[in-house]
């Protein structure tokens, strides 16, 4: 199971989730998605925008835990 990290790191830049869905281009209801690990998928471009905005890995957001 992938569990996104999301918020954990948006606190730790105190990002809003309302300017963080405005700098990377998608709606604040598709990024609460992708904070509450709804999303079935994420496309790389938003992963590289979230990083960039955020100046941190794909791996300090995305962690594998085993599981359902």
């Amino acid at each position: 199971m992938i569990i996104v990290n999301l918020d954990v790191m948006m606190a730790r830049r105190k990002i809003s989730s309302f300017e963080l869905a405005d700098k990377i281009g998608i709606t604040p209801a598709n990024l609460s998605i992708l904070k509450t690990n709804k999303g079935k998928a994420i496309r790389f471009s938003t992963l590289d925008k979230i990083c960039e905005i955020l100046k941190c890995t794909p791996g300090d957001i995305l962690e594998y835990k085993e599981g359902d």
